[in-house]
């Protein structure tokens, strides 16, 4: 079949007892775990398995504890650590993460991951971000690692399909049993059945706001995110939580998306405002050591005073070791290109304080699961249950492990009907067919423009209100897209889950009326509110119809 345009519109099918949908770490995680429970994995991504992810452009550092004797380092120690940051995630998956730690570690120095060393060859280790304890180990070729998961990957047999975006999860009687997408070359459509599905998609959207530089692939986390993880699984019935909490924002290299904070701050990085004043002490007890949520903040602080920007980081008094480590080690660890933006300044950590600027806000939120991550609806599972390489990987691996578990009891897959699969074709190249339109750049701007304006650092319910109601204007334009070619395709139907991620984000956010407990203040609500102890907020839909519930915290 052919269409308007002249893609041709072939249709192929597959069928796997395991369907990971993602390659990024928590997606290699799960499709290593469910291989090594015996199952056939397919690992489905739109991109490029070596460079997919948050984990495609590098990464410096990896949490974990190694029961070295004192009590903070011990497997207990790290599941209640966990379990105080990650409100909702169930205690069985904190301790999966913890439980496997000591074999991602050994897996990762196999496949050739370099931890940083002391001379002694002891794990050289660092503290940070609101926990005093070294519980960091830093990595010494982190620009390499996704391209070393990949090779373990292919090495194993896990069959990988690239280049394919997922846009619907198929159901049948109440259970998660496959999905379908398009090739974003050549628009084939992919019917892909499986007994189970681990949904990993990336928790994190970073193109929902801008950054000073106001380009919106220039970002601190992996920007080709645009909200399918939460949006697939709401859209096929699933509960989501902590879409008002799960929103990050950092401090970058200005005007360079770049990670890195956690190593400058870790090895004795001092915030300076534009007056060469430290400020970090007035917004945490741990000073620069403290969370990065107080660290952004406190930043926004001193702006709303006149005291910045301009804003940096200063290593200039630590010794020659430690620059060097952060500077041509850790930095780069995090993007390869790092260097290069510091030659075109003429600068060096030795030399020049680092300018730096508060991020793009990402927004996120989970799948509600249980102890086995499978989610509310049955044969799918979370795969992205936390925010760093660590607990990517880990919680990946976890979901493969339970996800391939539930398949051996699956004994056949139902088909799909011939209907459903061309409704759904129509809704991915209906943009083709628009003559006159807008482009997915400029749809993609009006979003930004609404959540930059109205969802910022400074929330109050009448501007959330604008917002959701702005956000369901664009909603009203979302068949005006325009795609020319199938690029323009990825992107109209990315557009469309963006603005869906935000929708929902903006919803949640009006509920949590407090102050506190994320990278936000609500000016009507500036205080905590205790009455939200120990709970989330659920978002889900039946029959249509939008529901929202503050529920105990698994």
């Amino acid at each position: 079949m052919s269409n308007e345009s002249g893609y041709k519109r072939v249709i192929k099918s597959m069928e796997t007892e395991v369907l990971v949908l993602g390659a990024g770490a928590a997606g290699c995680g799960a499709a290593i775990g469910a291989s090594e429970m015996g199952s056939k994995a397919l690992l489905v991504e739109k991109g490029k398995l070596e460079s997919s992810g948050s984990i495609g452009a590098g990464n410096d550092h990896f949490i974990a504890n190694l029961n070295s004797g004192p009590e903070w380092d011990s497997d207990e120690a790290l599941i209640k650590h966990f379990s105080k940051g990650n409100r909702g995630v169930p205690h069985g998956v904190i301790q999966s993460w913890v439980k496997v730690l000591p074999r991602m570690i050994k897996m990762l120095e196999q496949i050739g991951l370099e931890f940083v060393k002391n001379g002694d060859g002891s794990y050289y280790r660092s503290s940070g971000l609101g926990n005093p304890n070294t519980l960091w180990l830093n990595i010494r070729n982190g620009q390499f690692a996704k391209r070393l998961l990949a090779k373990k990957i292919r090495a194993r047999g896990i069959e990988v399909l690239e280049r394919v975006m997922i846009t619907r999860l198929l159901k049948s009687q109440n259970r998660v049993i496959g999905a379908i997408g398009f090739d974003v070359l050549d628009g084939s459509i992919y019917i892909l059945r499986a007994k189970s599905v681990v949904l990993a998609l990336g928790s994190q959207t970073p193109r929902a706001t801008s950054n000073s530089t106001h380009i919106p692939f220039n970002t601190w986390r992996y920007p080709y995110n645009s909200g399918c993880y939460c949006v697939l699984a709401y859209e096929a019935g699933a509960k989501l939580i902590n879409l008002d909490t799960d929103i990050s924002v950092s401090l970058l290299p200005k005007g360079f998306g770049c990670g890195g904070m956690n190593g400058l701050t870790n090895l004795g990085g001092r915030a300076l405002n534009a007056f060469c004043e430290r400020f970090m002490d007035k917004y945490d007890a741990m000073g620069e050591h403290g969370k990065r949520q107080n660290l952004v903040m406190g930043t926004y602080q001193e702006t709303i005073e006149g005291k910045g920007p301009p804003f940096y980081m200063d290593m200039r008094h630590l010794s020659p070791d430690d620059l060097s480590l952060l500077q041509y080690t850790l930095m780069p660890g995090d993007k390869a290109t790092f260097n290069d933006y510091m030659a075109q300044k003429g600068q060096t950590f030795a030399s020049h304080p680092l300018e730096v600027e508060i991020s793009e806000t990402l927004i996120g939120g989970r799948v509600l699961c249980q102890d086995n991550f499978e989610t509310t609806i049955s044969g799918l599972f979370s795969g992205c249950n936390f925010f760093s390489f660590s607990g990517a990987l880990c919680g990946g691996y976890g979901a493969g492990i339970q996800a391939a578990k539930s398949a051996s009891n699956v004994l056949s897959i139902n088909m799909i009907s011939e209907s459903e699969v061309e409704a759904e074709q129509s809704e991915i190249f209906k943009f083709l067919q628009v003559e006159e339109g807008i482009t997915p750049i400029v749809f993609e701007r009006a979003i930004r423009q609404v959540m930059d304006y109205y969802m910022g650092f400074i929330k109050n319910e009448k501007g959330i209100e604008l917002a959701i109601e702005r956000l369901n204007l664009i909603e009203k334009y979302q068949d005006k897209i325009r795609a020319r070619n199938m690029h323009e395709l990825m992107r109209a139907n990315e557009a469309c889950f963006l603005l869906k991620q935000c929708q929902l984000t903006a919803r949640a956010v009006k509920e949590r009326r407090e102050s506190g407990r994320t990278t936000y203040k609500r000016s009507d609500y500036p205080n905590l509110n205790p009455e939200y102890n120990g709970k989330c907020l659920a978002l889900w839909q039946e029959s249509g119809e939008h529901k929202l519930a503050f529920m105990p915290a698994p």
